[in-house]
């Protein structure tokens, strides 16, 4: 065990984390959520939430201060205004934890599966809300 680092956070998911750079992506999708079919490295956290996942992994990840949309969910498919309680839930844990709040924006479904197809990796949670998936670009970490 390590200090300030949330123990859901297995050795595997601190590795893909350290290893990202800048401007690479990473996802936490639900249990529905194709991982596998994305050509990335797959960490399964069947037992936890998405949102719990979110919380924890920001409190590691910097967001990209130098994209304008560094979080994306997936636009509930027949409609795209609607915002599913758990993307209102990604929002709270972003604006209260993030070093770089920002707005999440969405793309539609299988524009979503493409960015993901481009991740760094994919934590697969055990989440069972629909669309609860969320795409983060890893921000710079500024210099001591």
């Amino acid at each position: 065990m390590l200090r300030n680092i949330p123990a859901i956070l297995s050795p595997e998911i601190l590795y893909s984390l350290r290893a990202m750079g800048h401007g690479d992506d990473i996802v936490i999708s639900d249990c529905n959520f194709p991982a596998y079919s994305m050509g990335c490295k797959v960490h399964r956290l069947d037992g936890l939430s998405a949102t719990q996942v979110l919380q924890a992994v920001l409190t590691l990840l910097p967001l990209d201060s130098f994209v304008k949309d560094p979080a994306h969910t997936m636009q509930v498919v027949g409609d795209a205004e609607a915002v599913p309680e758990i993307v209102k839930e990604f929002q709270d844990i972003i604006d209260g934890n993030a070093d770089n709040p920002a707005p999440i924006a969405t793309l539609e479904r299988f524009a979503f599966y493409e960015r993901a197809k481009t991740a760094f990796a994919v934590i697969q949670t055990g989440e069972s809300r629909l669309y609860g998936n969320i795409i983060l670009k890893k921000g710079v970490i500024p210099p001591n």
